[in-house]
Order: C-alpha cells, then structure tokens, then sequence
C-alpha cells in the first residue's frame, strides 16, 4: 500500500471524487485549496482530499474508495495515514458528512467523534436533494478527532 500526493492533474480522479460528493461544482469549491492523496493498492483504490482551516484544524473535505474495494481497510487506512501525517502541525482532524448511520460509524470506528451540525447544508448548497442509504441527507453532521 502506497499513499501518494497529487499535486497535478486532480480531476482526473472525479469519478471517484463524485462518489463523495456528487455535485462537481461543490468538488470545485475546494479542490485546488485542499491537498489531495491517493491510496495505491496495486491501483488506486481510494483518495482524500483536506484543507486547513485554521485555528489547528485540518479538514477532510473528500473522502472516497472503489465501490469494489470498499470494506476492505482502505478508507480507514487513509484516515490513518492523514492522522500521523499531519499530528504535528494540526490539533484537529475533522470532517463533516450526512447524517447516515453508517457513515457516522465509519468515522466513529476510526476514532472520530461528534463536534456539531450545520443545519440544512445539503438542501441549501446542492441543486438537487442527495440521498445516501435511502435517507436524504439535509443537514451535516461534523465529527472530530484529536491528533
């Protein structure tokens, strides 16, 4: 397994980024600030996308893994990966995701806890309504990790 960053180029993984976020103009939004890694298991089986947002926080603002390959460790590894990289320069590794139970449990069994809510993030900020597991997502739900 081989963490890689890309400096270059970075849409030419959207197909796998628009797993995360399905809208690209909100991938946009942040793709050139935030800095991208990708996991490569004998091809690229998962990216991450994270952006400083200050004040010691360091947000993932994409996250992704191959349909096929998810389940398997990798996305977790790349948290991993994010964590111990970044321990010395920031004091928090957050992210914010939809109110899904097993999204929340993912995030959770790689040691991230609940921060806060933005309310209505999704209907106020994406052109048409997301659903994730059946449940459309409306607010985000902001966990948090210690690094």
């Amino acid at each position: 397994m081989e963490m890689k960053e890309v400096k270059e180029n970075k849409k030419q993984y959207l197909s796998l980024l628009l797993l995360a976020d399905e809208q690209e103009n909100m991938i946009d939004r942040y793709i050139e600030k935030g800095t991208m890694y990708v996991l490569n298991d004998n091809g690229v089986k998962s990216e991450c996308i994270v952006t400083d947002e200050g004040f010691g926080i360091l947000e993932i603002k994409n996250i992704a893994t191959v349909p096929t390959h998810q389940g398997m460790g990798y996305g977790k590894a790349l948290i991993s990966f994010i964590a111990d990289h970044y321990k010395l320069k920031y004091d928090v590794l957050q992210v914010g995701t939809g109110d899904v139970p097993s999204t929340i449990g993912f995030y959770k069994a790689c040691g991230f806890e609940y921060s806060h809510r933005l309310k209505n993030f999704f209907t106020d900020n994406y052109d048409h309504p997301i659903y994730e597991d059946g449940v459309q997502l409306v607010d985000m739900i902001y966990l948090k990790m210690k690094l």
